[in-house]
C-alpha cells in the first residue's frame, strides 16, 4: 500500500525476495486502464524473463483477465477497453533504447532495476510523457547489488555501514536535478529549483520491504522462507535481509567447521569425478592454474562425501596421463565429467580427451555460469552440514582454498567440486551414464 499511495516521480519497491514486486508492478500498471490516451510499459531484462514460470507475463494472467483485458502472446501485451495497452518489453543491449526514440508513454515500470544500465534508465525517463491527462510516473522493482548504480542512487535511504535499508527513511521523497553527468539532491523542490532555476526536479522514493512484508505468500508457501535461510549466507543477505552492501569475500562461501572429516566413508555410494583442467607446468617464475579432479560420492539420503582429490600442475600430456591413470584408480563405476572450455579448440579437446578415455563413462561440460553462481548450490550444502570429507593429506589445500574462495589466488578446487556437485544433481545423468556401461 505505501508503493502504491506514494506520489514521487520514481518509487523503487523492494531490495529482497518474496516481497511482491512483481505483482505489485502490474497492479501499479492497472490503475489507469480505463482512462483513454494512458499507456504503459513494463521493461525486463530480456524476453526469457518476462516468459519464465511466475514472471511478469504469466503473472499478468492472474490479473488482467478480471479487468477484461485482452491478451495478445505474440506482442506481450494486454488491450483494454477503453484503448489502453499494457506492454511488456526488453531492454537487453544497450543500443536497445534507441528502438524507443520518439516514444510517449505514461507509465513505466522496470523489474528488477539492477539489471539495467544507467544510461537506459535516463534514456526512458525522457520517455516518460504524457498527454491524457495522467502525470507520467516510473515505478521499479529490485533486489540489493552493491555495485549497481542503483546502489549510489538510493543511497540515502541505505545504511552506509550495514547495508540495511533505514526503515525510517523508507517511502519518504527526495528530489534530484541532472546537471550533466552529475545528479545533484536536495529534500525539497524549492531548494533545487533555488540552486538551479531552469531545473525541472523530479521526486523520488524508495519503499524498503522484504518476504516477511508479505504475510500471504507466507502463509501459502511456508516452504518460501525456509529456502531463503537455506541460501549461501552471501546470498541469504541479500535476498532475505535487503542488505546492498554485502558482496562476495572470502569465508562468505565456505568454512572449515562446514565440514565433517571422517576417517572412513559409507559403503554404497554412487561417485563422479570432475575435472577442472590447466595444462601449464609449473616453474620457479610462475604460479599457473592447477588441474584438479574432485571425486565426490553420495548417499541415498542425499548427504555428499568428497573422498579425493587430484591436484597437478603439468603439461597437457601429463595432464592426460594422469585422469587416465586416476580413471583406472576409481574404476568403471565412476562417472567422470570434463570441463569443457568455450570456442572450437575446447570442443575439439575435450573431445580427444573422451577418445582417450574410451570405456570409461565420461561426457563434456560447458560452462554457462560464472564461478561465483556455480558455487552457490554446493556452498549452501556445506553449510547444512550435508557435505562430508574423507581424513587425508589434500585436506588442508582444500580448506585453504575454499575459505579464501572467491578472494584466493586457485580456485580450481572449488571449479572442480561446483561441477562434481553439478552432476550428481542434474537430471537423467544417472540413467544417461549407466546406460552407456
Amino acid at each position: 500500500m505505501e508503493f502504491f499511495c506514494n506520489p514521487a516521480d520514481i518509487v523503487i519497491y523492494g531490495g529482497a525476495a518474496g516481497a511482491g514486486k512483481t505483482f505489485a508492478l502490474l497492479l501499479e500498471a492497472l490503475w489507469h486502464h480505463d482512462t483513454p490516451g494512458y499507456n504503459a510499459v513494463i521493461f525486463r531484462k530480456n524476453s526469457t524473463q518476462i516468459r519464465n514460470p511466475g514472471g511478469l507475463w504469466d503473472t499478468s494472467h492472474s490479473i488482467y483477465h478480471d479487468f477484461e483485458g485482452q491478451a495478445k502472446e505474440t506482442t506481450l501485451e494486454w488491450n483494454f477497453k477503453a484503448g489502453v495497452t499494457i506492454k511488456f518489453a526488453h531492454l537487453d543491449n544497450e543500443s536497445d533504447k534507441y528502438s524507443w526514440q520518439g516514444s510517449q508513454i505514461c507509465f513505466i515500470g522496470f523489474d528488477e532495476l539492477t539489471h539495467f544500465s544507467w544510461g537506459q534508465f535516463v534514456y526512458m525517463l525522457s520517455r516518460n510523457r504524457s498527454m491524457c491527462g495522467v502525470e507520467p510516473y516510473i515505478r521499479a522493482t529490485c533486489n540489493p547489488h552493491p555495485d549497481s548504480w542503483v546502489r549510489k542512487f538510493i543511497d540515502w535511504w541505505i545504511d552506509s555501514e550495514s547495508g540495511y535499508p533505514i526503515l525510517e527513511r523508507s517511502g519518504e521523497l527526495r528530489y534530484f536535478h541532472m546537471q550533466g553527468d552529475e545528479i545533484m539532491w536536495a529534500d525539497t523542490k524549492e531548494e533545487l529549483i533555488e540552486r538551479f532555476p531552469e531545473s525541472m526536479p523530479k521526486s523520488v522514493s524508495f519503499i524498503a520491504a522484504t518476504v516477511h512484508d508479505n504475510r500471504l505468500l507466507l502463509e501459502k508457501d511456508p516452504s518460501y522462507l525456509s529456502n531463503l535461510n537455506a541460501l549461501p549466507r552471501y546470498e541469504r543477505e541479500q535476498l532475505l535481509y535487503g542488505n546492498w552492501n554485502i558482496r562476495p569475500t572470502g569465508g562468505l562461501f565456505f568454512k572449515k567447521q562446514y565440514f565433517e572429516v571422517r576417517e572412513v566413508l559409507p559403503r554404497n555410494l554412487n561417485f563422479v569425478r570432475y575435472w577442472d583442467r590447466a595444462a601449464t607446468r609449473k616453474t620457479e617464475t610462475n604460479d599457473p592454474d592447477f588441474t584438479v579432479g574432485v571425486k565426490l560420492g553420495k548417499d541415498k539420503d542425499g548427504v555428499f562425501y568428497v573422498a579425493d582429490v587430484v591436484r597437478m600442475q603439468d603439461s597437457p600430456l601429463k595432464v592426460q596421463q594422469a585422469i587416465k591413470n586416476t580413471a583406472a584408480q576409481d574404476g568403471f563405476m565412476v562417472r567422470i565429467g570434463l570441463e569443457q572450455d568455450p570456442g572450437q579448440a575446447g570442443v575439439s579437446e575435450v573431445d580427444q580427451l573422451i577418445r582417450y578415455l574410451s570405456g570409461f563413462a565420461c561426457r563434456p561440460y560447458k560452462v554457462t555460469k560464472d564461478k561465483l553462481n556455480r558455487a552457490l548450490p554446493v556452498s549452501a550444502q556445506a553449510e547444512a552440514g550435508n557435505i562430508v570429507l574423507l581424513k587425508a593429506p589434500w585436506n588442508d589445500d582444500f580448506f585453504r582454498e575454499l575459505e579464501n574462495f572467491p578472494d584466493g589466488s586457485h580456485d580450481d578446487i572449488v571449479d572442480a567440486l561446483s561441477g562434481a556437485f553439478l552432476m550428481h544433481t542434474e537430471s537423467n545423468y544417472d540413467l544417461i551414464s549407466l546406460s552407456k556401461l
